[in-house]
């Protein structure tokens, strides 16, 4: 009989108790030994009679099973040890209570043992280095069976202290907070584990849970309280971090008994339960690295099925809510598992017929984890159904704001759901097929979560579904694998810049600055000006792109059929720092989109796939080289004799400050003609060279610069990975079209002016087309629309009436969107105003905070 079906025994009372089905023995000297596995003991058997005479108590064998027993007082150790020995257990045995041997001559009345102890059966007398441990674990289960038999209530006070005291013992250290010299980390949690595995042995586990399920109130209290020693909830002596990865075992056997006495809605076992989750996620812990994988998975596969059970509720309920506790540990319990399928199977996902479970040959575990992940996606799935039917009620405006409401905020653990979903679709197959069927069937409600959802550094895998998501799901993705800013200004970046060394000055601030202290947010404002703030920071920004990307720096060139768009200039090498500016322009970039500033430039399609590690192909140079890319279809569309015509070799002339010098595409390319047959070979090669191998150096670091910025430089695949170009467009450079003025009316708030108000009506009639993005920049130091127009930026736009006169220029507030505007008498008035700040040369320098 198991520990657990022995608690289950101990705890029915007398009326219920009846004579378990004996072996009889033929002499009064041989016990009375009845035996359950502990795979199939589930606490519904029956108690075992002792006369007056007698004694019960339980044997732990070599092979885990817990054995009941009863013997009369005079019947020796030794008889049991041959009672045992004529059940298999072999010859040569001994028994071991509270670590030591006890003699085969000994009588079961002079041992004294407590009621109900539990003895340990060896196959020799086993020594240990850790004497003090017994003595202790012994004094704790006897303590708890002292006061559950209620013997005495003195000393149950001190049993949480007791336990206290073990944990310590077992890392090193007698009292907390002594500072010894520094212990080999993997040593001190061996003895640790070695710790634990006699706390075990002796009972003490067992003696604790039994005192649990005391009737008295005052007994249980002192129980839960040495319970909860293990489970790190006590702020005030915390679980040493020697000893927590190891507690695995420990807290698996408290599970254990408690699940069959108490059932799944005790608190204690419910802390138990999940303090067994996290443990066992621990990298160290013994319990998940020794043992076989499908040994581990069938211990911890009924609580994670109890929790699944948890979570199934919740996403069937009305609300379709689970808890933030339940769903983590569901989730660490799942983490578990799928290690150990990796450990039992390493070599991808099962093929179908091995979790069928009809198949004669499969584990039993492995169909029940199968039809669990099923339930829960078939859960989500309706899920999806109920969100969808929600978002379908809505107009295409109430959605976004539907989005951001805390409501559908607390939705967002069906994502999380679905991100535990794929992880076990690399268990099994067919799990992968039906998510991407569920996700496909149900792109509305994906996209609003995934839109909604907050930093979360475990949505890489939707890289996989990109397809279905759209761009504004897609550009949350990007954003949240940049460290999250700071708000207050001590933990920024900060940067005092001279409007007249823009370029060489911010070279200096952002080159000269660890990543890290980038990663919090940029702080700047312009010598002798009193405006700080966002509004100059997204200014900044523009000016600093303005002349980052103008030719004259010779770092990038524009394309030529569209100026916003550049690619790295070849001859860049003529400046000695131009290693170091790439590093530059790759950091201004990343920053930019960090802080959400469209800069009205763009990367061309070859660069843009560099970063985001694609090769490149002949399609994809037209706009960069429109030259070479026409000569490279003149060649694919020539015939033979034509090919043989040009006398091309596998080489190319390359100019440089007024030098030629020929590079082999190949090796001995300068020997190797171009014909019919190698001529997309020839092309492959010349593009690689022209757009890769030439400027590796300038790529190399740009990428470097720009990767710095993101949480991790790993994450750089990943970002690219979710956008294409025209993502990654409407991202960085913004809306370049001619400005909706209906749509920034709409947008347009106003205080102390009226909507129809005369000066409000002049004022939308002042601006001509070429003023428009000057007075935008003037009024907000955004010169570029995000690519959803006005409804893209942060906040309304407004209007303030001042009471200032006539002589006097309007006012920008940029971190507020504010434009201070007096009330002017004409509408010639205003418009002389008006163009006097909206000069390209003065349209800067003018917000305030």
């Amino acid at each position: 009989m198991s520990p657990p079906a022995a608690l289950a025994c101990y705890r029915r009372n007398a009326k219920r108790r009846r004579d378990a089905p004996d072996h009889a023995l033929p002499s009064s000297k041989q016990p009375v030994m009845t035996t359950h596995s502990a795979a199939s003991s589930s606490g519904a058997g029956g108690s075992f009679y002792a006369s007056p005479r007698s004694v019960h108590f339980f044997v732990r064998a070599t092979d885990s099973k817990t054995i009941a027993m009863h013997a009369a007082w005079d019947d020796t150790v030794g008889a049991v040890l041959d009672h045992l020995a004529g059940c298999g257990y072999g010859r040569d045995l001994r028994l071991l209570y509270a670590g030591r041997q006890l003699l085969p001559e000994a009588t079961i009345a002079s041992l004294c043992l407590p009621p109900d102890s539990t003895l340990h059966l060896a196959a020799r007398l086993r020594s240990t280095p850790h004497p003090e441990a017994w003595q202790l674990a012994s004094h704790i289960a006897a303590t708890a069976a002292a006061a559950e038999a209620a013997a005495t209530s003195t000393p149950s006070h001190s049993l949480d202290c007791l336990v206290k005291e073990y944990i310590l013992c077992a890392s090193g250290s007698r009292k907390r907070g002594d500072r010894d010299d520094p212990v080999d980390i993997m040593s001190t949690r061996h003895r640790a584990e070695e710790y634990l595995d006699i706390f075990l042995q002796a009972g003490a586990a067992v003696a604790l849970v039994r005192l649990y399920l005391s009737n008295s109130s005052f007994f249980r209290s002192f129980a839960e309280r040495a319970i909860r020693c293990f489970l790190s909830t006590d702020p005030v002596s915390p679980m040493p971090p020697a000893v927590k990865p190891v507690t695995a075992p420990v807290l698996l056997e408290f599970c254990r008994l408690l699940s069959v006495t108490t059932g799944s809605k005790d608190s204690l076992y419910k802390s138990c339960r999940y303090t067994l989750a996290s443990v066992l996620c621990e990298p160290l812990s013994p319990l998940t690295s020794s043992k076989s994988p499908a040994r581990v998975i069938e211990q911890v596969l009924p609580f994670a099925r109890e929790v699944v059970e948890v979570v199934l509720s919740g996403l069937t309920s009305e609300s379709m809510m689970v808890t933030r506790a339940d769903l983590e540990e569901f989730s660490n319990f799942f983490k578990v598992l799928r290690h150990q399928v990796h450990r039992w199977m390493p070599d991808g996902p099962m093929r179908k017929n091995l979790y069928n479970r009809e198949h004669e040959h499969s584990d039993t575990w492995v169909w029940e984890l199968h039809e669990m992940s099923m339930n829960l996606l078939r859960s989500v799935d309706e899920c999806l159904k109920r969100l969808e039917m929600d978002l379908s009620t809505l107009s295409s405006e109430s959605r976004g704001v539907i989005e951001s409401q805390p409501l559908w905020a607390n939705r967002l653990h069906i994502l999380a759901m679905l991100t535990e979903l794929d992880l076990i679709s690399a268990i099994f197959e067919d799990v992968a097929h039906n998510l991407r069927f569920v996700l496909l069937a149900h792109k509305a409600p994906l996209n609003a979560l995934v839109h909604s959802s907050k930093r979360n550094e475990h949505l890489h895998w939707l890289v996989k579904h990109k397809d279905l998501l759209c761009f504004e799901a897609r550009r949350n993705l990007v954003l949240m694998l940049f460290s999250e800013g700071k708000d207050d200004y001590g933990e920024l970046h900060e940067m005092l810049i001279d409007r007249s060394h823009l370029l060489d000055e911010s070279f200096e601030y952002i080159t000269q600055a660890r990543p890290s202290e980038l990663h919090s947010g940029l702080f700047m404002e312009f010598k002798n000006e009193e405006a700080t703030g966002p509004g100059v920071l997204r200014e900044w920004f523009c000016m600093v792109c303005q002349a980052l990307f103008s030719p004259q720096q010779v770092l990038f060139s524009p394309c030529p059929n569209d100026q916003r768009r550049f690619y790295l200039n070849g001859t860049s090498v003529v400046d000695p720092l131009h290693l170091k500016y790439f590093i530059f322009s790759g950091r201004i970039i990343g920053l930019a989109v960090m802080h959400k500033v469209q800069v009205g430039i763009v990367l061309d399609r070859t660069l843009f796939l560099h970063l985001a590690g694609r090769s490149i192909t002949l399609e994809d140079i037209a706009a960069a080289d429109p030259v070479t890319y026409a000569s490279c279809k003149r060649i694919l569309e020539m015939g033979a004799t034509d090919i043989d015509e040009l006398t091309l070799t596998f080489s190319r002339d390359v100019h440089t400050l007024g030098s030629r010098r020929t590079i082999e595409l190949c090796a001995g390319g300068q020997d190797i003609s171009v014909n019919i047959k190698n001529r997309e070979h020839y092309i492959d090669l010349l593009i690689k060279n022209i757009f890769v191998d030439s400027i590796s150096a300038q790529l190399a670091n740009f990428a470097k610069g720009f990767s710095e910025i993101l949480a991790s430089p790993d994450l750089q695949k990943v970002f690219f990975g979710f956008l294409d170009l025209e993502d990654f467009d409407r991202i960085l450079g913004g809306s370049n079209s001619t400005i909706n003025l209906k749509d920034w009316r709409s947008h347009t708030q106003y205080n102390g002016y009226k909507e129809k108000d005369r000066h409000i009506n002049w004022f939308w009639k002042s601006m001509t087309i070429e003023q428009q993005r000057q007075l935008l920049f003037f009024w907000t130091s955004v010169k570029y629309l995000p690519s959803d127009g006005f409804g893209g930026l942060s906040s309304k736009l407004y209007i303030y009436k001042t009471l200032e006169s006539a002589d006097h220029l309007p006012s920008s507030h940029t971190c507020f969107y504010r434009l201070c505007l007096p009330p002017y008498p004409s509408l010639k008035v205003m418009q002389n105003q008006l163009q006097k700040i909206t000069q390209e040369h003065v349209s800067c320098s003018f917000g305030t905070w």
